[in-house]
């Protein structure tokens, strides 16, 4: 394998870790058991991955770090939303 081939599938998965635990979390509604530490810890993370892509202009850093910024965005956001709904059960 190549490095640029590692870089890449590295980055796919990456990009898509998150999408399982959004889907279920959006299917369910119930955030009961999700840490909000994970999400945004993980969206710092990324962020900070997709500023450094950016300041030395690295494309596919850049892209890579997209999907998962979003994804651990909007995790967050549903354990703080779907958390009220949680605590009310």
């Amino acid at each position: 394998m190549t490095p640029s081939t590692i870089g890449f599938v590295a980055g796919v998965l990456t990009s898509v870790a998150a999408i399982p635990q959004l889907l279920k979390t959006l299917k369910s509604r119930h955030v009961r058991d999700i840490s909000i530490w994970q999400p945004v810890l993980l969206a710092l993370g990324v962020a900070l991955w997709m500023i450094y892509g950016i300041l030395i202009n690295d494309l596919p850093l850049i892209l890579a770090n997209i999907t998962p910024l979003f994804c651990n965005i909007l995790l967050t956001w549903m354990k703080v939303y779907y958390g009220r709904e949680d605590q009310n059960l």
